[in-house]
């Protein structure tokens, strides 16, 4: 435990060049082995990677509407908090994990084996994510094909999707002595529904929901499969797997471009949107506080769940990035740099979605909280509509759309990445030859065929079921607690204070370790429990009404949240069966990490029986529960 360990890292001193031996040493051994891993060219690699996973679709239209719905600039307080009281401390955590273990989500969780289960259940989010994630995607290449056209079809009513109520030319009715009922949902506020006016819709809606989803009456009818969103998905996957069947080589030369050509894209939609007339009165909305928000218990809600979703906190991806560092790379600053951008991507892409919105609600005549939506509704409902309104319209399209393309694009290929190198650190035979090439293939098309069931005439109902069930809120908070718990109270934190130091030379802030002792544990256990003491049936909003999920769905949906969560205690209880010996032997035995050589430090090398200078070719004798020195780990 955190604190039995502690004593035992009183006097620890290494010295550089007992440490200099065991890098050298360390480098022969790896440089001997048949199926050597993987390292990253160079630093930017990582650092690109890992902000291309981080910055994606939830920095783009999630965060904006979050702090819009809870008090503007107020979500901004409880969002500060979470980020360093949760978010950033356990993302240093998984990318030291990775980088220490040289592992991926898997393998990784060697260091403390009682919780291994752990790097199963990330790799089943990850899994599951990818499946769901990669169909934003598909929609925004979708609407990019679409835009090669002199006039958009989302800009007019003269298309055979359209019905009698689509128009452009939108009124804002008289409401004196009028029973006015919003019947716009999602945020998508275009159309007004009252008792002596005659219904309104945008033409971008009907492009939404009767071409483009071309919804059925609910989850229960998932019709036939739409073959132009078909090949759409395919071609997207086919984009995926070539850009991850040469692993970190190929990674981390694609995004030198898929990750920095967004922040190109962004500023000129920011520098296009400011000009525009009503921005300001966006802009004004986006930071505006409404500080008594911060009385209520969701606010606080979204915003920790939002941070650990932007940082893909429990996805199993970040181990797996940091696993492709140099043992002695200094992570710990490119890891503050990446949590910058992250953060800085948020507010940024909020400046450009508000600006954006406060020019359509002027043009519209409506509120900015009439026209602010969430999830898919932001980019496919929203933006489409503003962009139509601008000159050159198929060429911002163009632009808008692939720019969204390539901020999701990177987060999917580094997700696959994460599962792959899960599977392949288990399995490393599938490094050799052509192995992995043929695994990441089969892979990406039995992801596909799962795929093809959210581009039926009901997949938006199968695709709201894994976006609320299978990688976020409840799982990924689990998943954060389990984390802070291995590496802070069992494997204990000064042992991967020390373990940090061994890799780049010096201790991090005593705040992580604060953190993942203490702060972070108690977040995400608050957080759980307000989301369960307040939870409500799952709903789909859309321009016709509201779904609600049948219990036979929802059903579904608590399974796939169980498949992940279930591995931890699953994965405990079998470790504790297989151990050997009384009870207090079983846990020693289940709680000893499995190091390698170079992972050791000074005073576990001398608890071994080992020199500094011994050469790692001989390995040191075997961990056992049983041995009064492994105490002393």
């Amino acid at each position: 435990m955190a604190g039995n360990e502690e004593s035992h890292t009183d006097g620890f001193d290494m010295t550089m060049a007992n440490d200099t031996t065991t890098v050298t040493a360390d480098e022969k051994q790896e440089g001997s082995e048949p199926d050597m891993r993987p390292t990253w060219g160079n630093k930017v690699d990582f650092i690109l990677s890992c902000i291309g996973l981080a910055v994606g679709f939830g920095n783009v239209w999630r965060f904006p509407y979050l702090c819009y719905r809870n008090g503007g600039g107020a979500f901004l307080i409880p969002y500060f908090i979470c980020l360093v009281a949760g978010g950033v401390p356990v993302f240093f955590l998984e990318i030291f994990l990775g980088q220490f273990m040289s592992q991926g989500g898997i393998g990784c969780w060697k260091i403390c084996p009682i919780l291994q289960g752990i790097g199963f259940a990330t790799t089943v989010i990850c899994f599951l994510g990818n499946i769901y994630y990669i169909i934003i995607l598909n929609w925004a290449a979708y609407f990019f094909g679409r835009s090669f056209t002199s006039l958009l079809p989302w800009s007019h009513c003269e298309n055979p999707w359209n019905t009698e109520y689509c128009t452009t030319n939108f009124t804002k009715p008289d409401t004196g002595g009028m029973n006015m009922t919003n019947a716009t949902m999602d945020g998508n506020m275009t159309a007004f529904n009252t008792t002596n006016t005659t219904l309104q819709i945008s033409p971008v809606v009907e492009f939404w929901e009767n071409k483009v989803l071309n919804m059925s009456e609910g989850v229960g009818e998932l019709g036939e499969v739409q073959w132009d969103l078909a090949v759409c998905l395919l071609c997207v996957w086919i984009v995926v797997y070539f850009c991850v069947f040469k692993g970190v080589k190929s990674t981390g030369k694609v995004v030198y471009f898929t990750a920095t050509f967004p922040y190109v894209m962004l500023t000129v939609l920011l520098i296009r949107g400011v000009t525009l007339e009503g921005a300001a009165d966006g802009l004004f909305f986006y930071l505006n506080p409404d500080w008594e928000r911060l009385k209520d218990h969701k606010v606080w809600i979204d915003a920790g769940t939002q941070i650990f979703y932007s940082f893909a906190i429990g996805w199993g991806c970040m181990p797996a990035l940091g696993s492709y560092n140099k043992f002695h790379n200094d992570s710990y600053k490119q890891c503050f740099l990446i949590a910058a951008v992250n953060c800085f991507t948020s507010l940024y892409s909020g400046l450009v979605v508000f600006s954006v919105l406060g020019f359509m609600a002027k043009e519209q005549g409506l509120d900015i909280k009439d026209v602010a939506a969430s999830g898919p509704g932001l980019v496919f409902i929203a933006y489409p509509r503003a962009l139509s309104l601008m000159p050159l319209a198929p060429l911002w399209s163009c632009l808008f759309f692939f720019m969204i393309i390539l901020v999701g694009l990177d987060s999917q290929f580094v997700g696959v990445e994460g599962v792959v190198t899960a599977v392949v650190d288990m399995i490393p035979y599938l490094r050799r030859g052509y192995n992995r090439e043929l695994f990441i293939a089969g892979m990406c098309v039995f992801n596909f065929l799962l795929g093809l069931t959210m581009v039926t005439n009901g997949g938006i109902y199968v695709f709201k079921l894994f976006e609320y069930y299978s990688a976020s809120g409840i799982s990924l908070l689990f998943m954060a607690f389990s984390e802070c718990v291995a590496i802070a109270w069992i494997f204990g934190a000064n042992r991967f204070y020390d373990s940090i130091e061994l890799m780049i030379g010096y201790r991090p802030l005593v705040w992580f370790k604060i953190c993942w002792t203490v702060l972070t544990p108690l977040i995400t256990v608050g957080i759980v429990l307000f989301m369960c003491v307040t939870w409500s049936p799952m709903e789909f909003q859309h321009f016709t009404g509201t779904y609600y999920f049948p219990s036979w769905a929802e059903g579904i949906g608590w399974v796939m949240m169980a498949m992940a969560i279930i591995c931890v205690p699953v994965t405990a209880v079998v470790k504790m069966w297989q151990a050997k010996g009384t009870l207090q032997e079983r846990w020693r035995e289940v709680t000893t990490p499995q190091l390698q050589y170079h992972q050791l430090r000074d005073k576990d090398r001398l608890a071994r029986g080992l020199r500094f200078d011994s050469e790692p070719s001989t390995p040191p004798p075997p961990y056992s529960s049983l041995q009064q020195n492994d105490t002393e780990l």
